[in-house]
């Protein structure tokens, strides 16, 4: 997540909360330092948002503060439309809601409505039959992802057999016709990548793994410059 996109979300999780959060609750939610909570918090207020903080007690997000309004162009709100609309359709139940409520958050944004409605942008998704819908562990999984949590799974590969794994999960790839986990497999020591259909979530557990989650991507990616291997590689 960019910092940008950070900001946002940080202001989204105290607009949401009645009760005050502290900086720690907040550094775990969005996978963070707390220093860079601080940091963030002490932008945010040179920005304008009225957020207080209590000692020893968190922080709170004043009443009657709104995000501005976002002028979209046509092309960006043709684009936001066509890529929440694919989520709806494909993506698991906690995404799929997740991008219907996104969805209605811009539509109440100025003339977004009017725009971005089917007859006037005249582009229309639809899922191929049978449809695509991603499995409910998957929202768990992003949970994971998010929170840098370690997780036990059992992965059946193309041959039928069986294994069970503890993996660091790292991030979720979006073909078309299949999910792919890219993950740091503790038994075999290495990156492996694993379809979302053909695994069992056994459990999520409370151990973060080490290190930070954008230096390991970082390493992933420069293991695996072509994604395209992911479809052959998953299942080896």
């Amino acid at each position: 997540m960019s910092r940008t996109g950070r900001l946002f979300e940080l202001l989204s999780i105290l607009r949401a909360r009645r009760i005050p959060v502290t900086a720690l609750d907040l550094a775990d939610r969005l996978g963070v330092s707390e220093r860079s909570i601080y940091r963030d918090i002490d932008t945010l207020r040179a920005l304008g948002a009225p957020i207080d903080a209590q000692a020893g007690v968190g922080f709170c997000l004043g009443d009657g503060y709104f995000l501005p309004e976002f002028a979209f162009s046509p092309d960006e709100l043709d684009a936001i439309k066509l890529g929440l609309s694919w989520v709806q359709q494909r993506g698991d139940p906690a995404l799929a809601f997740g991008s219907e409520s996104a969805l209605a958050k811009i539509l109440s944004i100025g003339k977004a409505a009017s725009v971005m409605s089917d007859d006037a942008s005249g582009l229309i998704t639809a899922a191929p039959l049978p449809e695509i819908i991603d499995p409910p562990h998957t929202a768990a999984l992003r949970e994971a992802i998010r929170r840098q949590r370690k997780a036990e799974i059992s992965y059946q590969d193309a041959q039928g057999c069986l294994s069970d794994r503890t993996i660091w999960p790292i991030a979720i790839v979006y073909f078309d016709g299949v999910r792919i986990l890219a993950a740091w497999c503790e038994r075999r020591s290495a990156f492996r990548h694993f379809r979302i259909d053909r695994l069992q979530l056994r459990a999520v557990l409370q151990e973060r793994y080490p290190g930070r989650r954008q230096s390991i991507v970082k390493q992933w990616h420069e293991q695996d410059r072509d994604w395209r291997s992911l479809l052959t590689v998953s299942d080896k």
